[in-house]
C-alpha cells in the first residue's frame, strides 16, 4: 500500500517506520528543511516528500500533527486528491498546547478535523503511548494483544486501518462513526489504558460525555505534580485511574 504521512513525530515517526518495515511504501514529510527531512525519512526507511508531495498518488494519507497546526496546512491541500484515498487522524487536542480553536465548541476533535480539512477521516492510532506502539505490537492471535480503537462513516475506510492497526501488532475495535469518536479523547477510559479487546470495548460505552476535559486537565496536572517525567507505566498508570474516577 502506498502510504503518505504528515508529521514526523512520536506517533507519526513509528508508525512510519513499522508500515515500511511491513513492506508498505511510506514517503512522509514535516516542516523541516528538505535536507533534515531526508535524514529523518531514512532512518525511518520511508522517502521525504513536501507538503505537496506527501498526498500524491498514495492509498492513504495520514495526519499525526499537533492539534493546533491543521488550522495552517495548506489550503485546499487535499482538493485534487480523489475520494477514495483514506484519510487518518491521529491528533488530540489539548488546551495547554492549542490553545482556544474557533468552530471546535460542540464537535468531537475529529469533526473539527475533518471540517478543516474538507474531507471525512478515521481517527486512530490517537489513543495509544509511543512506547505502546512501539514496543507492545504482537502477532494476531497471540494473548494479552493491546487494542485500538477506529472510528468514522466509512467503513470500507475504517477496514483498512483495521488492517494498517494490525500489520503493526494491535487488534482493532469499531467506535462507531466519527460523531462517537469522542469516547476515544484524552481523559475517557479507552485513552492509553493499554486494553485488550473486550476491555477497550467495555471502556467505550463506559465514557461519559462531556466528563473527558476535566479529566484530561487533572492527568496534566498530575503529570506536571511529578519531580521527574513520568515513566511509560506511571502514565499508564495515572491514565487508568482517570479511568477508575480515583485520580489524586
Amino acid at each position: 500500500m502506498k502510504i503518505g504521512i504528515i508529521g514526523t513525530g512520536a506517533i507519526g515517526s513509528t508508525i512510519a517506520s513499522k508500515l515500511s518495515a511491513a513492506g508498505h511504501q511510506v514517503k512522509v514529510t514535516n516542516t523541516r528543511d528538505m535536507a533534515t527531512l531526508k535524514e529523518i525519512a531514512a532512518s525511518l526507511g520511508a522517502e521525504a516528500a513536501t507538503i505537496e508531495e506527501v498526498v500524491k498518488e498514495v492509498d492513504v494519507i495520514l495526519f499525526s500533527i499537533p492539534f493546533k497546526a491543521y488550522k495552517d496546512l495548506p489550503k485546499n491541500l487535499l482538493q485534487h486528491v480523489p475520494q477514495e484515498v483514506i484519510i487518518m487522524d491521529t491528533s488530540n487536542y489539548y488546551p495547554f498546547r492549542d490553545g482556544d480553536l474557533a468552530g471546535l465548541a460542540g464537535k468531537t476533535e475529529s469533526e473539527y478535523i475533518s471540517e478543516t480539512l474538507g474531507r471525512p477521516v478515521i481517527k486512530v492510532f490517537n489513543n495509544i503511548l509511543e512506547y505502546t506502539l512501539k514496543h507492545k505490537g504482537k502477532a494476531a492471535g497471540e494473548q494479552g494483544r493491546i487494542a485500538i480503537s477506529v472510528a468514522g462513516d466509512n467503513e470500507a475506510h475504517k477496514k483498512v486501518a483495521a488492517q494498517l492497526v494490525d500489520a503493526l501488532g494491535f487488534d482493532t475495535v469499531d467506535a462507531g462513526g466519527l460523531v462517537e469518536s469522542w469516547r476515544q479523547e484524552p481523559g475517557t477510559p479507552a485513552y492509553c489504558t493499554e486494553l485488550n479487546a473486550a476491555e477497550l470495548k467495555q471502556a467505550l460505552a463506559a465514557a461519559e460525555r462531556g466528563n473527558g476535559p476535566a479529566a484530561r486537565d487533572a492527568v496534566m496536572q498530575k503529570f506536571q505534580s511529578l519531580a521527574t517525567f513520568p515513566s511509560h507505566e506511571e502514565m499508564v498508570a495515572i491514565n487508568r485511574s482517570v479511568a477508575a474516577g480515583n485520580l489524586q
